[in-house]
């Protein structure tokens, strides 16, 4: 164990060597204690989907292996291609994309991309040379001013689909952020992707159509969307596509669900971890019942302010026996989960508010002892890169600041560039979360906590003194935004109101001959 000091704070971190870990967690592999008894009932109303038999799996690590294997397959296309991603850079990358899918679109190759708006701002260039190729593009709930908090639900799957018979899912956008900059010495950022063949592509697709039909009203024609029983089997392995839109929290349930039923362990991914209360608990009293839960998450967020508000919630955490630990290198940006052996999931959702409850998510939980093997090995590889976070003599999370290695001992620049969450509603969560502990004291604030607070009081008594010395100050943006929403609200109000009217108009017109003609 290391003890470091930094000002005002008493840390402490352990540094484990790569050997020695990876010999710890092989025995947890190995262990001799009863494997996960997957529940398909349990699991299907959870996830809100069904097992899907008759599937090949392969697991696909960083860029690297993603964005080839992605051209490849957009280049075999003979039918359809299907793209759906939260961001789809301007850059080198996105313009590689770009013009696979274009030159695919000229040869009659039916060519959907599906983008979000708040996530491709900056990308609008693109969209003219795929539309004049015949591509059909679609952007993902615009900014409207009649619905001025509708942009908090986005777009934040990653799929590729090609011709049915192949499916991508995984946490990498299409963009160059992806890649690393060797001149900025930036290396690759950390994610993880899956590629799929058999049944479950089917799954993929209605997924897919599901969210293009939520932007426009021509729906995607029928004879693009494959029918499970017209996919052939590709291999053994069972997957549930777990299809996530605003309020269901598909992977929130089922990520209790195998919490309470792992019986040896439970390693965790994330890039922008806020855990709400239920979902912490569930993994504290896993830990506590014995099994080995481990959660690994970044070092250094591309989103700064959101590495406090996710240490906040370490304490309770570590307090109860799960491992906590923070990647090492540019950007950790994966979602992934691997218990028991047995099952895994990968996709795009994070483990904070706005993934489980506000975005249109896309995850794959995968029941299949060898691939659950392999993301658990490479979970493996993973930690011997990242440190462990532990609580100190004094009970308290340890916060360091010291300087980083990569792979190759040189130093790295550890600040990324904007990444691909839905951060603001998570942040805003665990402000409110911590600010409402302080003022109801319905549960006890852990010390990682005490910054957040000076940060909040130091917020709230500046506000009330702007208040008093200049009202107009806040009065002013306080009365524009509350203007803006009963303008946007009356519009809406009376948009419904005219469709009524007009509905009730056609079925009076429909019934008045049928009356005439029953009086004739």
């Amino acid at each position: 164990m290391t003890r470091l000091v930094a000002p005002g704070v008493e840390l402490e971190r352990h540094v484990l060597a790569p050997r020695g870990l990876a010999e710890e967690s092989s025995a947890v592999l190995h262990a001799g204690r009863t494997r996960l008894q997957l529940d398909d009932v349990a699991l299907a109303r959870a996830t809100g989907a069904p097992r899907i038999a008759g599937n090949a799996v392969k697991v696909l690590r960083d860029a690297a292996e993603n964005f080839p294997a992605w051209l490849a397959a957009i280049r075999s296309a003979e039918r359809t291609i299907m793209v759906e991603s939260y961001i789809f850079a301007n850059d080198e990358v996105g313009r590689e994309f770009a013009a696979a899918l274009a030159a695919k679109a000229r040869e009659g190759v039916r060519v959907y991309v599906l983008y979000d708006w708040l996530g491709t701002l900056a990308s609008a260039r693109l969209w003219s040379e795929l539309r004049a190729a015949g591509a059909e593009v679609r952007c993902f709930n615009p900014f409207r001013f009649d619905a001025p908090l509708e942009w908090l639900s986005r777009d934040h799957r990653k799929q590729i689909i090609v011709d049915g018979r192949v499916g991508f899912v995984a946490g990498l956008c299409i963009s160059a952020r992806w890649n690393g900059d060797p001149s900025r010495r930036l290396e690759p950022w950390r994610d993880t992707g899956v590629e799929i063949a058999g049944h479950a592509v089917a799954a993929l697709q209605q997924a897919f159509a599901q969210a293009w039909a939520a932007v426009g009203p021509m729906p995607m024609r029928l004879q693009d969307i494959a029918l499970p029983e017209s996919i052939a089997a590709a291999g053994d392995v069972s997957i549930r596509v777990i299809a996530g839109m605003p309020n269901t929290a598909g992977v929130f349930r089922v990520d209790q669900v195998i919490a309470s039923a792992a019986k040896q362990y439970l390693w965790l991914t994330d890039a922008y971890f806020v855990g709400l209360s239920p979902y912490v608990q569930s993994l504290c009293a896993a830990a506590q019942d014995g099994v080995d839960v481990r959660l690994l998450v970044p070092g250094a967020s591309d989103i700064p302010a959101l590495r406090p508000l996710s240490r906040a919630g370490f304490r309770p955490l570590l307090a109860a026996g799960v491992r906590v630990f923070e990647w090492n290198g540019t950007m950790l940006h994966a979602k992934c989960a691997v218990a028991d052996g047995v099952w895994a999931r990968v996709g795009s959702t994070n483990l904070n508010f706005a993934s489980w409850m506000h975005n249109w998510e896309l995850d794959v939980a995968i029941e299949d002892p060898g691939v659950a093997e392999e993301i658990a090995r490479m979970y493996e590889d993973d930690l011997t890169r990242a440190t462990e976070v532990v609580l100190n003599r004094r009970n308290r999370v340890s916060v360091p600041g010291q300087r980083r290695f990569g792979s190759r001992g040189g130093d790295v620049a550890r600040r990324a560039h904007a990444g691909s969450a839905g951060r603001a509603a998570a942040g805003a969560l665990s402000v409110g979360s911590a600010l409402g502990a302080a003022l109801t004291n319905r549960r006890l604030l852990g010390p990682t906590e005490a910054g957040l607070m000076f940060n909040l009081s130091a917020i709230a008594i500046v506000v009330a003194i702007v208040a008093l010395v200049w009202p107009l100050v806040l009065t002013l943006p306080i009365a524009l935004i509350a203007g803006w929403l009963g303008l946007a609200t009356f519009w809406k109000a009376w948009t419904l109101r005219r469709a009524a009217r007009k509905r009730l108009a056609a079925a009076t017109i429909e019934v008045a001959p049928t009356d005439a003609k029953r009086e004739g």
